[in-house]
Formats: structure tokens, sequence, C-alpha cells
């Protein structure tokens, strides 16, 4: 049977009306992390392919992956690291029902993004 109520519904905000929240932002972060670690996983995966493959082509490998290019994608991959792990201990919290309520959410997103950041600091200066 056709819906005759359909012209007559409400329709959803679209995106332009939202305005951002942190909770959003991280939770989209939280997607985009999980899959620039599956790429950062490639490049180590390939690095040991290439340790097995022979010297020379190891030494290509390794250059590239130690030069100042290959530092900032592994710096950032630390940094994809923390933050998604960050983000699904504050999904485990959330998940035991605390921690729901809008200003201990704001709290955690922040706590998520800052000590994403220091963790990231600390291992780099500790490797």
């Amino acid at each position: 049977m056709a819906d005759v109520n359909r012209g007559n519904r409400p329709l959803s905000p679209h995106l332009q009306i939202y305005r951002p929240q942190l909770n959003s932002a991280t939770s989209i972060f939280a997607r985009i992390t999980g899959v620039a670690l599956l790429g950062a996983a490639v490049l180590v995966v390939w690095w040991f392919l290439a340790a097995a493959s022979g010297a020379e082509y190891y030494e290509f490998v390794n250059w590239l992956l130690t030069s100042w290019f290959g530092d900032i994608v592994m710096t950032l991959a630390c940094w994809a690291a923390c933050f998604h792990f960050l983000s699904g201990l504050r999904h485990l919290v959330w998940d035991t029902g605390r921690g729901l309520d809008v200003e201990t959410a704001e709290k955690m997103g922040k706590g998520v993004v800052v000590g994403s950041f220091v963790l990231t600091i600390l291992a780099v200066l500790i490797v």
C-alpha cells in the first residue's frame, strides 16, 4: 500500500544545520585512524618482506621508511594508534553505561585528544 503521508512527514535536518561536536569529530577520527592503521600495518609488513627478500631491497625499503617522509608517516601512525586505543577505551567505558551524560562525554573526548598527543610524544621520545 502506498504511504499517503509521505509528503507530510518531517524531514531530518541536513548536515549543514548541525553544529560540529567533539563527540562526533572523535567518532569520525576513530574510524579514520582505524583505516590508517591498516595502511601502517601494510608498510610494516612490506618492511619485513623486504628484510626476507634480500639485502639490496631491504636497504631501499629501510631507507624509505627511515627517511624524513617515513618518519612523518610512522609518527602519524603512532598518533593514530594512540588515538584509536584511547577512543576504544572510551567506548568500553560507555558500554558499561557510565559517562554517557554530555559533560562527562565532552571531558572524555578532550582526554582522548590530549592523551593521544601526549602518548605519541612519549613514544617518539622513547623510541
